[in-house]
């Protein structure tokens, strides 16, 4: 049973007090700190829409009712689409989806204990095996291929997702021939302009830098996501004690504001422009500056950062399931379970990271992807919660099994044994002995003979036709 877009919301790290002087306190930093505009483009923009400048420092601030004017401009729900329709998500209240992250350098190897720069060829396996995990929602591009170009990573990221899964893709970007080269691509694939914004088969990634900066390079890169009507992420990573407050409560605030300047740019330059505000906020290991993947305190975090985006009725990215362990340990799975599964039960819409990532997001595992894929089967479970009703509560049966009975052969029984309990497909659940008759195979050692099978019985790629219309089209593909 695949469960997705169940509504969360039962944990709240905030109260309703507590959301407002969050939301009180970064509209005063809006208003009397401002921010920094590293872009021209967008420092002419953030001018020119009434907001107070000082060229010399680029510093921009904006007055609270202007602000909030360009956050109810962005639209409450965002769909984003799959080549195949049953993969189509909606963003938006506390629904809650979750899937891959990136973008990694490394892809680590279990059998060996060796970790290997991530190559195209990972990429279009790892969306190949995505494909097959039904509890990861998603496809946001989770690697780097180390042996491509720089002018032309962007074309073949985007490709080697839209033409190895059917379900969203969603990435980062370099380069603004980059952005039009992957729209121009995506138009393609969906069979016009319009029917890719009427059905959005990809979404893109624009940054802001904690604390309170706009990057150059992604000002830039925004205009013309924006312009397009492409759905945009904009997400920040404050640190605590670094980038941000080491406060939890500093920290998302600094995450709010950060996020919230990409949310009014795009609105500025296309009221209306699909966005969503986005958040990988965390802590830092303070005895070294580190940055932390896997800490309770990232979970609590964008956990509240749901809140903040349901306050301001957005759309939320958020960042769950990482681990900062080298290796498929215990450390690995509770670290990604913990802080999945605080985001799910707090209602973070888009929950990327939350499957595949270790060692502080710099690596992938094939086999993780596999673990992950069943601990988000627990979480949507757990955001599921218990049914009650007059069926669930099965008054009539207990009265008839009565004191001593069983319910075993119960009609009801077998209606509700499966939707009503998680049925596992890695985790182990035989006797000793028969876990020993059948190899006494490890988590991963089952796990890396799903992806083995998964990746071998893939038959997905785009259409002949479409797929040399791009090769034709896109320079730099590499086919």
């Amino acid at each position: 049973m695949i469960r997705k877009g169940l509504p969360g919301g039962s944990f709240k790290p905030l109260t309703e007090e507590s959301v407002r002087m969050v939301h009180k306190t970064a509209m005063r930093i809006i208003e009397e700190v401002g921010f920094e505009v590293n872009s021209e483009t967008a420092l002419g923009l953030f001018e020119g829409s009434g907001a107070r400048v000082d060229r010399e420092s680029r510093r921009v601030c904006l007055p609270q009712n202007r602000v909030m004017e360009l956050i109810d401009m962005a639209p409450s729900e965002i769909r984003l689409c799959g080549q195949d329709e049953k993969h189509d998500i909606l963003l938006g209240g506390q629904r809650v989806y979750a899937g891959t992250g990136g973008t990694a350098l490394y892809v680590y190897h279990p059998d060996t204990g060796e970790k290997k720069p991530a190559t195209l060829e990972d990429l279009k396996r790892i969306a190949r095996l995505v494909d097959g995990l039904d509890n990861i929602h998603f496809f946001l591009l989770p690697t780097y291929p180390n042996e491509l170009a720089p002018e032309r990573v962007d074309v073949n990221r985007f490709f080697a997702g839209l033409d190895n899964t059917t379900k969203h893709v969603m990435g980062g970007v370099y380069t603004i021939d980059g952005v039009k080269q992957v729209i121009r691509m995506a138009e393609t694939v969906a069979g016009s302009a319009e029917r890719l914004r009427q059905r959005p088969l990809i979404s893109m990634i624009a940054c802001s830098i904690s604390p309170l900066k706009m990057d150059g390079t992604y000002g830039d890169l925004l205009v013309p996501i924006a312009k397009s009507g492409i759905p945009v992420a904009c997400p920040a990573e404050p640190l605590c004690g670094a980038t941000s407050p080491v406060t939890l409560a500093g920290n998302l605030t600094i995450q709010t504001v950060d996020s919230l300047m990409g949310v009014m740019l795009a609105q500025i330059i296309n009221p209306g422009a699909p966005v969503i505000l986005g958040s990988v906020a965390t802590s830092t290991d303070l005895t070294d500056l580190k940055y932390l993947a896997g800490s309770v305190e990232m979970g609590l975090l964008n956990a509240a950062g749901a809140q903040m985006a349901q306050f301001y009725k957005l759309p939320f990215y958020a960042t769950g399931g990482m681990t900062d362990s080298k290796v498929l340990d215990a450390q690995s799975g509770y670290e990604s379970a913990i802080t999945g599964l605080l985001c799910a039960l707090a209602g973070a819409n888009f929950i990327h990271d939350a499957a595949g990532l270790m060692e502080f997001a710099m690596t992938v595992c094939y086999e993780k992807y596999v673990i992950d894929n069943e601990i988000l089967g627990m979480v949507m479970r757990a955001v599921e919660g218990i049914k009650v009703n007059d069926d669930t509560l099965a008054f009539d049966l207990i009265k008839q099994v009565g004191p001593g009975g069983n319910f075993v052969a119960a009609k009801h029984t077998r209606r509700f044994m499966r939707s009503e309990h998680y049925q596992p497909s890695l985790s182990d659940r035989d006797s000793r002995d028969e876990w020993e008759a059948k190899g006494g195979k490890t988590t991963w050692e089952r796990a890396s003979q799903r992806v083995e099978e998964i990746i071998a019985n893939h038959d997905y790629s785009l259409p002949a036709p479409v797929r040399q219309q791009v090769l034709s089209e896109i320079t730099g593909i590499v086919g």
